[in-house]
């Protein structure tokens, strides 16, 4: 390294380092609670909000890893939310597999403003069972030009009119003791990459955000990811932020002398976002009983983290000035109605850590 080198690198590690440029802030106004601060901040680096009005979300997880917990959270959090008043709760039930008891988990509200896309002239509900039927109800709804959350449960429930095609054909061929030829592929992958960029423009233009949920499937060829899932690249090319659930243990709780499972602890994996542009992850409990547990989350983030000491099995909340076990830290929040502050302070945590990650350099284009 030469004389001349070596005084320019002193130089540049002796000079106060520029702040670092935060991402462009995101109006509340403009955001939906994910039911997860945690989530809230891997989606937008917001505490209050992760789902921007205007665009769409895909969810990919595992079965039973919160894809539906988290869907069914944001009609709640959309009730709660002066700036969703109005929206259509659009919930696309093709896998039938939501039985949860919407009022006793959320609120009466979500259970009355929750609809399918299309209802019969006997009032009874009409959901998509092929693609084409799936964007097809979109478009409509986007025609009426009101605003909608919607949420499509699932990508893999819906087969496509080539799909059944295929299957007449070969039943047919069956009944007749003859043959065809083999399955020539569900045509998902084509669908959506001519028909999603169309409702994507709807969307936008009436503020409303679209939630496709997505079910993992094991990676048989090769390659350095162990999970795969249907529907080809347009799922992902077109989504603001993909994000991916998996479960990572089972919660439990000795009751009558045996270990039962109450809940799972899940990792949200951010695969892509257009908002901060970062890939990282976070930790959430679901307990079937009681939903997304963001308190907990909260408090073992910033346990984590270090923002939060632990002593003697006590946690010290230091905002708060207290110092509880964990099970009365909780139950001393939610009793005093401290939720908000919590998520400030998890978010004032969050903001320090991406401040500390970022590069402190001189900026190339000024």
């Amino acid at each position: 390294m030469s004389k001349e080198t070596e005084e320019i690198e002193k130089s540049l590690q002796e000079a106060p380092a520029p702040a670092p440029v935060a991402p462009a802030k995101l109006s509340r106004r403009d955001l939906l609670s994910t039911g997860s601060t945690l989530v809230n901040l891997a989606c937008s680096d917001n505490p209050y909000g992760g789902f921007l009005k205007g665009k769409y979300y895909f969810i990919v997880g595992d079965s039973a890893s919160g894809k539906t917990f988290f869907s069914m959270s944001c009609f709640a959090e959309a009730t709660l939310n002066h700036h969703f008043k109005g929206y259509r709760f659009i919930y696309d039930n093709i896998e039938d597999g939501c039985l949860i008891d919407l009022e006793k988990m959320f609120n009466e509200e979500v259970a009355d403003r929750m609809e399918p896309p299309v209802v019969d002239e006997n009032g009874e509900p009409i959901y998509s069972s092929t693609l084409e039927e799936f964007y097809y109800h979109l478009e409509d709804i986007i025609k009426e030009g009101k605003p909608f959350i919607y949420v499509l449960d699932s990508m893999d429930a819906l087969t496509s009119e080539q799909e059944e095609d295929k299957f007449d054909e070969q039943k047919k061929a069956f009944e007749k003791g003859t043959q065809t030829a083999g399955s020539y592929g569900d045509g998902k992958a084509k669908i959506n990459s001519s028909h999603i960029r169309r409702v994507i423009r709807g969307v936008r233009e009436t503020g409303s955000i679209l939630i496709i949920l997505c079910q993992t499937r094991d990676n048989l060829g090769f390659g350095f990811e162990k999970k795969t899932r249907s529907g080809g690249r347009a799922l992902k090319f077109y989504a603001t932020v993909e994000l991916w659930t998996t479960i990572i243990k089972s919660i439990k709780k000795k009751v009558m002398n045996k270990d039962r499972e109450i809940g799972v602890r899940i990792e949200v994996q951010v695969k892509k976002n257009r908002i901060t542009g970062r890939r990282l992850s976070v930790e959430v409990a679901i307990y079937p009983s009681y939903g997304i547990d963001d308190t907990t989350s909260c408090i073992e983030y910033l346990v984590s983290e270090g923002w939060w000491k632990v002593s003697k099995q006590k946690i010290k909340a230091t905002e708060f000035n207290k110092s509880m076990s964990m099970r009365k830290l909780i139950q001393y929040i939610e009793a005093n109605g401290l939720l908000p502050q919590l998520r400030a302070i998890v978010g004032s945590c969050w903001a320090k850590v991406q401040e500390e990650c970022s590069l402190r350099r001189k900026k190339r284009y000024e």
